[in-house]
């Protein structure tokens, strides 16, 4: 997934506002930035990443085999877990390369995110950069921010205030309803991916759908190669939404019930805008795995193009100058994280009820 965010961290020289108009360096930044970069801390870790990636293509290549070997029987419902976990690790992977965080280069970093978004996950990388771009520059901004602007969920009492019908009776048990919603983002992600296409030019279309259409005709025929049409439909169905599931544990914590900008107030600096919108996620190498690096969100926002294993190196440092100047830092462990989060989208919901 090709360059999606602000990568401040690139080089001593480079600003993200070139891409998003967003000032990296700040008076409270800047201080940060430089303890950073002096401990090596955005230099990448390409050949940590070259095993990673091969090391989760070879465990898909395994529950592939094992899958064909099984033949047609329900016990390949088994194999969708695993299957699911390792399109999870891809989806990081694919996020992480556009973020800069594998290679410096741009056309590797898109080649690295079409393969593992578009061809192994069906989910086109383009949309993706899309919203995920806007999302870093301004975290948690209603206006700005395409994750919390009106969907299927709402996050804040003005937008509960203005539902109808059906999105009014949702919007009143969004936060008992999120977790069993999550089970179809993993089928959303490819309706979105195709419904992006027209907004492409018109070679990157060509290559996002050729690649996005390979991966459900090589999926499709796997399935039914093997299992009768019945049980083809019902793996995928779990699959899928096993996929979206654990896909969406990983994205939860990391925002939801946090700071959310006054779109009418002052403008936040840097560290402001990425710090007391964001939230962390206490753990061990468990939590870290899980998660995809994504626990140590603070870090990452402040840092997009930090390689996934030195986000926790930086935690100390970004610690510390939190607490030299006073400023907020969130962290809490899993579960209430998640408890956080459904408590804020219950708040939304409470006037409606």
């Amino acid at each position: 997934m090709s360059q999606p965010t602000a990568t401040a961290a690139d080089s001593a020289d480079t600003s993200s506002s070139e891409r998003t108009g967003v000032p990296v360096v700040g008076i409270d930044f800047a201080p940060l930035l430089r303890a950073v970069k002096g401990q090596g801390l955005l230099e990448r870790r390409t050949g940590r990443y070259a095993i990673s990636i091969a090391a989760n293509l070879m465990a898909l290549g395994g529950v592939i085999t094992a899958f064909v070997l099984l033949g047609d029987t329900w016990w390949s419902l088994f194999l969708a877990l695993p299957l699911a976990v390792l399109w999870t690790r891809t989806a990081f992977v694919a996020h992480d390369a556009g973020h800069s965080q594998i290679s410096g280069d741009r056309s590797t970093s898109r080649l690295i995110g079409l393969v593992h978004a578009n061809l192994l996950l069906g989910m086109n990388e383009a949309w993706w950069n899309d919203k995920h771009v806007r999302h870093h520059a301004n975290p948690n901004h209603v206006d700005k921010d395409p994750d919390v602007g009106v969907g299927a969920l709402v996050w804040t009492q003005k937008q509960a205030a203005q539902r109808e019908g059906f999105a009014r009776w949702l919007t009143r048990n969004q936060a008992r309803l999120f977790f069993p919603m999550l089970l179809l983002e993993g089928i959303a992600l490819k309706i979105y991916g195709f419904q992006f296409l027209r907004r492409q030019p018109g070679r990157e279309r060509a290559v996002s759908a050729l690649l996005m259409t390979a991966h459900l005709a090589l999926y499709t025929t796997l399935l039914l190669t093997v299992l009768s049409p019945g049980k083809a439909l019902v793996f995928a169905l779990l699959h899928h939404a096993l996929f979206g599931l654990h896909l969406g544990m990983a994205f939860a914590p990391n925002h939801k019930g946090m700071e959310m900008p006054d779109p009418d107030g002052d403008r936040w600096s840097h560290l402001q805008r990425q710090v007391l919108t964001s939230r962390n996620v206490r753990g061990a190498i468990l939590t870290d795995w899980f998660l995809g690096g994504l626990n140590y969100q603070i870090e990452h926002h402040l840092f997009p193009s930090m390689p996934r294993p030195h986000l926790r190196l930086a935690q100390p440092l970004v610690k510390e100058h939190c607490r030299s100047i006073g400023m907020p830092y969130a962290e809490t462990g899993l579960v209430e994280s998640y408890l956080q989060a459904l408590a804020y989208m219950r708040e939304v919901g409470e006037p409606l009820r």
